[in-house]
C-alpha cells in the first residue's frame, strides 16, 4: 500500500513538474515578445505603451521566477519520492524471501494436519470397535443379571408366602393375648374406680366432719369472747370499787393476755418445727436405710456416716439454739419483730404454699400408694383456721383488684413510681391499611414494678369497638420482669384515621397502651432546602438537580 501511494504521488509530482516547465517556457516566450515590443515602442516614441509593456514585463518576470522556484521544489520532492520508492522496493525484496518461507511453512503445517487427521480417524475406528465389544459384553451381563433377578424374585415370593402364613399365625396368638390383657385391665380399672368412689365418699364425710368442727370452733370462740367481755365488766366494777384507773388496768390486762397468747403460739411453733425436723430426720434415715439395702455393705456404711453427721449436727444446733432462747427469755413481740424473723415467717409461708401447690389436696385420688381401706385423719382446728385465713386473704386481694383499690410498690430503700407495665411496642400503630383487609399485631406486656403484680383487660376506647378486637388471657400473678402477650386484630370498614387506647388494670393502678390507625398518605419531601449556584460569570449557564421523593404509600401528581 505504501509503494502504491508513493507511485501515485510520484506520478502526480512528475505531471505537475512537466506542466510547470511548460508554463516556464511559455512565460519566457511572452517575456521575449514583450521586450521586442518595448524596443519597437521606444523607437516609435510611445511612452504610455512603453510603461504598460514594462509593467507587463515585470509581472511576467515575477511569474517566471515563481514557476522556477516551484520547478525546483517539485524536482526536489520528486527526487525524495524516488528515493523512498527505491527503499520500499528494497524492503519488499527482503519480505519476498520471508513470504516464500511462510508459504513453505504453511504447506508443511497442512501436511502435518492431514497426518494427524488420519491418525485420529484410525484411533476413532479402534475406539468404536472397542465400544461395540463393551456393549455386547454389557448386554450379556444384563441378560445374566435379569435371569438372576427373576430367580431371586421367585424365591422371594415363595418366602413371602411362607412368612405371611407364619405372621398370620403369630398375629392371631398376639391378638388373643391382647384381648385377654384388655379384659384384665378392664377388671382392674373397674376395681380402681370402685376404690376411688369409696375414697371420694370417705373424703366427703371427712369434709363434713371438718366443717362441723369448724362451726363448733367458731361457737367456742364466740363463747370465749362473751366470757372475756363478762370478765372485763367484772374487772371494771372491781377497779371502780377500789378507786383505780380503769383504762390503765384494762390496757395492762389486755397486754398481758396478748403476751401470753404470743408466748403460747411461739411454743406451738417451736413444737411444730421440732416435729418437722424430727420427721425429716426420720425420712432421711429411712432413705439411707433403703440405699444401704440396695448398695454394698461398705459403701452403705460410709454413706450412712456421711449423711447422718450433718443431720445430727443440725438437730443439736437447733436444740442448743432453743435452749439459749429459753434461757435468755426471748419472746417475739409483734411490734418488736426483727426483719430476719419476718423474712423467716414469709419463707415458711412460701414453702407451705409451694407444698400445697406441689402435693395434691386429695392424695387418695392420685397417689397409687394410698391405702384405700385406711380412713384419713381429720385435720386439726389450727390448720383449718390457717386455711380459712389464707382463703379470706386471697379473696380480699381479688376484691381490692376488682374494685380498683391501689397498692404502692415499696421495696427496701425505694418506691416504684410510674406505670407498672411496659408494652413493646409502646404504641400499637396500624398504618397504610386497606378497607376490607384484616391486620393483626402481637404486643408484649412486661412487669416493670418491684414485686408480684396482676394485670387484667378493662376494654378499649368506645369508638374503636366496631373495628378493633383484643384477645388477652390473664396470666395471673406475674413476678417482676416477667411478660405476657395479647393479640390486637384490626378490621377497617372505613378509610379514615382512628386513635384510641387499650386499657388495663393492674394492682398498682390502671394503665393504657395507645392505639393509632392511619390511612395511606403521600409524603413529599425535597432533598435540598436551598439552591446555591455559587459564584457566576456574566453569560455563564449553571444547572442544579433537585430530587422530590414520595415516602408515603399513596401516589400523587405534582407540578
Amino acid at each position: 500500500k505504501n509503494l502504491q501511494n508513493i507511485n501515485n504521488v510520484f506520478v502526480s509530482c512528475s505531471d505537475t513538474l512537466s506542466a510547470c516547465r511548460l508554463r516556464s517556457k511559455m512565460l519566457a516566450k511572452q517575456l521575449d515578445h514583450v521586450d521586442m515590443e518595448i524596443e519597437r515602442e521606444e523607437e516609435a516614441g510611445n511612452v504610455a505603451a512603453v510603461s504598460r509593456l514594462q509593467a507587463m514585463s515585470s509581472r511576467l518576470c515575477t511569474e517566471l521566477e515563481r514557476e522556477k522556484e516551484l520547478e525546483l521544489r517539485l524536482a526536489l520532492a520528486l527526487k525524495q519520492h524516488l528515493v523512498e520508492m527505491w527503499q520500499i522496493k528494497t524492503e519488499q525484496g527482503k519480505y519476498d524471501i520471508f513470504r516464500e518461507q511462510l508459504q513453505k511453512d504453511e504447506e508443511e503445517l497442512q501436511m502435518q494436519y492431514q497426518e494427524e487427521r488420519e491418525v485420529r480417524i484410525w484411533k476413532e475406528k479402534i475406539t468404536a470397535l472397542q465400544a461395540e465389544g463393551t456393549r455386547r459384553t454389557r448386554e450379556k451381563r444384563e441378560e445374566e443379571a435379569r435371569r438372576e433377578c427373576e430367580e431371586r424374585n421367585k424365591k422371594l415370593l415363595v418366602d413371602a408366602k411362607r412368612n405371611r402364613e407364619k405372621a398370620v399365625c403369630f398375629l392371631r396368638q398376639s391378638m388373643a393375648r391382647i384381648h385377654e390383657k384388655n379384659a384384665k385391665e378392664e377388671v382392674k380399672a373397674q376395681e380402681h374406680m370402685e376404690r376411688r368412689i369409696q375414697a371420694v365418699l370417705s373424703l366427703k364425710t371427712s369434709i363434713t366432719s371438718n366443717r362441723e368442727r369448724l362451726q363448733t370452733l367458731q361457737i367456742l370462740n364466740k363463747a370465749k369472747a362473751l366470757e372475756a367481755k363478762k370478765e372485763e365488766m367484772k374487772m371494771r366494777e372491781a377497779i371502780l370499787t377500789e378507786g383505780g384507773n380503769v383504762i390503765r388496768e384494762i390496757f395492762l390486762h389486755k397486754r398481758q393476755q396478748e403476751h401470753e397468747k404470743k408466748k403460747e403460739a411461739f411454743r406451738e411453733l417451736q413444737k411444730s418445727r421440732k416435729m418437722e425436723i424430727v420427721s425429716r430426720i426420720l425420712q432421711e434415715k429411712a432413705s439411707i436405710h433403703k440405699k444401704k439395702k440396695s448398695q454394698s455393705p461398705t459403701k452403705a456404711i460410709k454413706a450412712h456416716g456421711k449423711r447422718r453427721d450433718p443431720l445430727l449436727q443440725r438437730g443439736e444446733a437447733w436444740q442448743t439454739k432453743e435452749t439459749c432462747k429459753h434461757a435468755d427469755g426471748e419472746i417475739p413481740q409483734s411490734s418488736e419483730k426483727r426483719p430476719q424473723d419476718a423474712l423467716w415467717e414469709i419463707g415458711d409461708e412460701d414453702t407451705e404454699r409451694d407444698k400445697t401447690l406441689l402435693v395434691p389436696e386429695f392424695p387418695g385420688l392420685w397417689s397409687q400408694e394410698y391405702d384405700l381401706h385406711k380412713i384419713p385423719k381429720a385435720e386439726g382446728p389450727t390448720r383449718v383456721a390457717i386455711r380459712a385465713m389464707r382463703k379470706e386473704r386471697a379473696e380480699k386481694k381479688m376484691e381490692e383488684l376488682q374494685t380498683g383499690i391501689l397498692h404502692k410498690q415499696i421495696v427496701p430503700g425505694q418506691e416504684h413510681k410510674g406505670c407498672a407495665f411496659h408494652s413493646k411496642p409502646s404504641c400499637i400503630h396500624f398504618k397504610d391499611f386497606d378497607v376490607g383487609q384484616i391486620y393483626k399485631k402481637k404486643i408484649v406486656l412486661t412487669n416493670a414494678s418491684y414485686s408480684v403484680n396482676y394485670c387484667r383487660l378493662v376494654g378499649i376506647s368506645e369508638w374503636l369497638k366496631d373495628f378493633i378486637s383484643v384477645h388477652f388471657d390473664p396470666p395471673g400473678k406475674m413476678s417482676s420482669g416477667m411478660s405476657c402477650e395479647f393479640l390486637v386484630t384490626f378490621k377497617p370498614m372505613i378509610n379514615e384515621g382512628l386513635e384510641g387506647a387499650v386499657m388495663f388494670m393492674a394492682q398498682t393502678g390502671s394503665f393504657s397502651v395507645p392505639l393509632k390507625c392511619t390511612v395511606k398518605t403521600c409524603i413529599l419531601a425535597l432533598d435540598k432546602e436551598l439552591i446555591d449556584f455559587g459564584s457566576l460569570v456574566v453569560g455563564e449557564t449553571i444547572s442544579r438537580t433537585i430530587s422530590l421523593t414520595n415516602s408515603g404509600a399513596l401516589g400523587t401528581r405534582f407540578k
